[in-house]
């Protein structure tokens, strides 16, 4: 995620290779950041990797997995100052985690993005912690709102943000695949199946964002554009009854409830 991150950033042109730097662990994820143009990449955070990032940056990502969070922290420590803002995006790891880990009054952000950022068309929310300030909301809302959608939520929401549109981005991989899969079974070649599942998902989301007399915020409630399309008697209403039998509504329910229970599981 860290990554997509950066390739987002790069790409809204909202930062420039020379003003990133980067702590990494293994010989892979360097050669995937050189390859962007990016000269200051620093060992492993646990050893001297948190120092060496704590002097070049002050806005510092904090992109570790959950279990390695308590180890990095301990790193990053005794390297943090008042001047420095931590934006954590280590799943289900709390703002009073993140405080009582890094210490010094630091500022925190705690971020929930997804891989679509990537593209510029990222879904993210964000929290703030007890000393960061209305110009550090500023600020995330630049670089997160420079890669897609963002929000600001209250802390206790993050959990379901996760299971929502942190593990969203599968879920949907996951429709799209079916959805070819039916087209093939239908009789289309793969390819051209494939081509045409992904349209229609990436079509049907900017129409829940299109604007008419029925928008609610700038959103037309999906359940109206469903109407719109399944006419009596048709072969979408037929589709759809088939999808009610199968129980995939539910089935979808209980996939983002299950991921933002595991997002609480792994703060512990």
């Amino acid at each position: 995620m860290g990554e997509a991150l950066i390739r987002g950033f790069l790409r809204a042109k909202v930062s420039t290779p020379s003003k990133i730097c980067c702590s990494v662990k293994d010989w892979e994820r360097r050669d995937a950041l050189e390859r962007l143009g990016i000269g200051s990449i620093f060992g492993d955070a646990t050893e001297s990797g948190a120092e060496e990032v704590a002097r070049f940056a002050r806005i510092v990502f904090l992109c570790t997995k959950p279990q390695a969070c308590a180890e990095v922290l301990q790193s990053m420590a005794p390297h943090m100052t008042p001047d420095h803002l931590v934006v954590s995006i280590a799943a289900g790891i709390t703002i009073n985690t993140l405080e009582e880990g890094l210490g010094h009054g630091t500022r925190v952000v705690r971020v929930m993005p997804n891989t679509p950022a990537l593209v510029q068309s990222g879904a993210s929310a964000y929290a703030l912690g007890t000393h960061a300030t209305p110009h550090d909301a500023e600020l995330v809302d630049l670089l997160l709102g420079s890669v897609g959608f963002c929000i600001r939520v209250e802390e206790k929401q993050l959990d379901a943000v996760t299971g929502l549109s942190g593990s969203g981005p599968a879920f949907v991989y996951l429709v799209i695949e079916a959805l070819a899969d039916g087209g093939v079974a239908a009789g289309l070649p793969r390819d051209t199946a494939l081509a045409l599942a992904a349209k229609t998902v990436a079509g049907a989301a900017q129409m829940v964002f299109s604007e008419d007399e029925t928008s609610v915020l700038g959103m037309v409630h999906p359940g109206v554009l469903k109407d719109r399309v399944a006419s009596p008697a048709g072969t979408t209403i037929a589709g759809l009854t088939e999808l009610e039998s199968s129980g995939v509504r539910g089935a979808f329910i209980r996939a983002v409830t299950r991921a933002a229970q595991r997002s609480k599981e792994l703060a512990g």
